[in-house]
């Protein structure tokens, strides 16, 4: 490596380039940036090209998948007042004493920009009276804010999708919310995951559980971790949570849920699941998932990649996928009355990067003027493309060649020509990019070829699908 040229001194501003250059070739790796040049704040990101367009398939999947389920879209403050989230997620909780971004406004009230969605649904939905759509079936997605470190696929900002489901007590709800949780990981083609189920009881059992973890525990308290002995006192589900060696050598051993399920938290938690197979939702147990907070009740559950698949590979240590559960006492905490619910969420940034890159959707149609006098025509037919719905580009940089190889690498279907006998006659030059054919055609009956091809594409897209289908029902074959 060699730079192509001595750097210059000075002040280069904001949009000089740096080349490196290689055996072959230079590439521009990025600005110079002068020392007044603002940096983005650390742990957030820029996100552009193939990384945008998969955040954007995830973003437009969820919509469509939550349409099927009739979830309704909403949208939120990114601000509430700073007791929504203390309430909701506790005051010992590390999001609430280690991790918000709060701030006192000019009218000295404490504000705090949302570390998750649940909270301020919550709220909206007390404060607005939104008792009457109960059960209320709704989704969004959006910026949150967490001040921790950040690391693969985790940023302090960063963003999510969300559904909940408030005022069902029923189990179907938690299916339904699953099952449309699987439904979407399978639309965004994520493979190898698979769902994490567990009961957390229903408020009698979780209270009869919860002293069994405090004898248990505390005959053992000296040996615990400090975080563990304050949890003790104050959280004890969270001990389960713990990572820390001391605390390891007395989960396995630890009073599991089931001992102290009553018959209607048994027979709630045998509904799920007897619901999710009839769904063709695939489930394991998990006794060791818990939620800390004392308003979670029955399920809760998490969306884990398998060991040593693609998914496991591509977040590391960042395993969940998307997670949620039941939140019975939510409401009660913030003021309102008992009210049932439960809801999901997921990372867009982990998602999109399971779904891999995804590139521009290629240009259907190119439009070409052949001189400057061309243009304003070129604006007007450009239009009229768009306006019937067909991705259409302008292409008016460089020469002739150029421009036609520029349309090619775009993916064109096909080109419209305009010279001057084009607009002395009103008819143009419809170029097929693929067959070369070469037609004088009006603006209609352009449109009208221009859905032709499209058509031509969808079918040979058809065959090729159904061709792989035949070649996996041949291989099931196979080894029946």
């Amino acid at each position: 490596m060699r730079l192509s040229a001595p750097l210059p001194k000075g002040d280069l501003g904001p949009i000089a380039p740096l080349r490196y250059c290689g055996k072959f070739e230079c590439s521009l790796i990025g600005p110079y940036m002068s020392k007044n040049t603002p940096k983005a704040i650390r742990g957030t990101q820029d996100i552009f090209g193939a990384d945008a367009e998969s955040f954007a398939f995830v973003v437009e999947t969820f919509e469509r998948v939550r349409k099927l389920y009739r979830f309704r879209r909403a949208e939120f403050p990114v601000f509430e007042k700073t007791e929504v989230f203390a309430r909701s997620l506790g005051e010992t909780t590390d999001v609430v004493s280690k991790e918000m971004y709060s701030f006192e406004d000019r009218g000295g009230d404490s504000l705090t920009l949302r570390p998750e969605f649940t909270a301020g649904i919550a709220r909206a939905y007390l404060s607005n009276g939104w008792q009457q759509h109960a059960p209320l079936k709704i989704a969004t997605h959006g910026a949150l804010f967490r001040y921790e470190r950040p690391q693969k696929g985790r940023y302090r900002q960063f963003h999510q999708i969300d559904a909940e489901i408030i005022g069902a007590g029923e189990p179907q709800a938690d299916v339904e919310l699953l099952a449309m949780a699987d439904h979407l990981l399978k639309e965004l083609g994520i493979e190898g995951v698979t769902l994490h189920l567990n009961t957390l009881g229903d408020a009698a059992s979780r209270d009869a559980w919860r002293a069994g973890l405090i004898d248990y525990f505390g005959a053992v308290r000296g040996e615990l971790s400090e975080d563990s002995q304050e949890r003790l006192d104050k959280n004890p589900l969270r001990i389960l949570d713990s990572k820390d060696p001391r605390d390891k050598a007395f989960l396995a051993d630890a009073p599991k849920i089931d001992a102290f399920l009553s018959d209607e938290a048994l027979a709630f938690f045998d509904s799920v699941t007897k619901g999710l197979d009839a769904a063709g939702v695939k489930w394991k147990r998990a006794e060791a998932l818990v939620r800390g907070l004392d308003y979670y009740r029955h399920t809760a559950f998490e969306f884990i990649p398998d060991e040593g698949s693609a998914a496991a590979k591509a977040l590391g240590a960042q395993s969940t996928i998307l997670g949620g559960g039941r939140y019975d006492g939510l409401m009660k905490s913030l003021g309102g009355p008992d009210t049932p619910a439960v809801g999901w969420a997921a990372g867009i940034e982990r998602l999109a990067m399971l779904v891999g890159e995804r590139n521009q959707e290629p240009v259907e149609l190119a439009v070409i003027p052949l001189g400057k006098d061309e243009e304003l025509k070129a604006i007007e037919v450009a239009q009229s493309l768009r306006l019937s719905h067909f991705a259409t580009e302008l292409f008016v940089r460089g020469n002739m060649k150029k421009r036609f190889n520029r349309a090619d690498q775009a993916g064109a279907n096909a080109a419209i020509i305009i010279g001057a006998d084009e607009l002395a006659s009103g008819l143009l030059q419809f170029k097929d990019l693929k067959t070369g054919e070469q037609t004088a055609l009006s603006l209609d009956a352009i449109i009208e070829r221009s859905w032709d091809l499209r058509f031509a594409d969808d079918m040979e897209a058809m065959d090729d699908q159904l061709s792989e289908l035949e070649q996996e029902v041949r291989a099931l074959g196979e080894q029946d």
